[in-house]
């Protein structure tokens, strides 16, 4: 099958969004590694706050000796889903942003929203079997066993700015492997956006030097 040409997305909104998100840092701010490389300056613990008491922990979930991090009452809760997605727009307002490639599945719930709020392309990066033109795959390593994700062959441009976005950042393997899709397709990486991230399984040392952006660590 032929590739087929897509046309450059306009870049992310320069001005406020509907929801009225100012483009400056805030005052006080201390812009960060990941400012230094042209994203907005990090959100501030405190403003969070509502949205991660609305994380709750579920021992021995999936398995024995797990802590689960569910994030459902935070997405019941229109209050903090908000906050989570201005957060994540006022990381990358003003930006080239060129699409948001979204890590099947909860990846999606967060990516949609933001893609529209950023006025960008929405790409879902899916299991295998998914997606029904040609694909892309890339297989990477979990704890126990392989895993894929695949995307379409024409989903982005050569030389687009892309935000992979997922719920969680544990080990890094899933967003890495999005992150080869991405390259592969001739594209770029600007960053790695989470809502969630495990700091003590060191995940983002697999993506760095790429920003890496988290909204709550845990």
């Amino acid at each position: 099958m032929t590739r087929r040409s897509l046309a450059k997305p306009s870049p992310a909104r320069r001005g406020p969004t509907p929801r009225g998100i100012s483009t400056q840092p805030p005052v006080g701010a201390s812009l960060g590694a990941e400012a230094q490389e042209g994203l907005g300056a990090p959100v501030s613990p405190e403003r969070l706050s509502y949205a991660r008491e609305r994380v709750r922990a579920i021992p021995d979930f999936p398995k024995p000796g797990i802590l689960f991090r569910d994030i459902t009452p935070l997405l019941a809760d229109p209050k903090a889903f908000h906050m989570v997605i201005d957060a994540f727009v006022e990381r990358f307002i003003g930006q080239s942003v060129d699409a948001i490639v979204a890590i099947d599945s909860r990846g999606f719930i967060f990516g949609a929203p933001l893609a529209s709020r950023l006025n960008t392309a929405f790409v879902p990066a899916r299991k295998p079997g998914k997606l029904p033109a040609d694909t892309l795959s890339v297989e990477y390593g979990l704890e126990y066993g392989r895993a894929s994700l695949e995307v379409h062959k024409d989903a982005l441009s050569a030389g687009a700015n892309v935000v992979v976005i997922d719920d969680l950042l544990a080990t890094g393997g899933t967003a890495a492997a999005a992150g080869e899709l991405v390259l592969a397709l001739g594209a770029r990486v600007l960053a790695y956006a989470f809502v969630i991230e495990l700091d003590a399984l060191e995940g983002r040392s697999k993506l760095e030097p790429v920003p890496v952006v988290s909204l709550l660590h845990f």
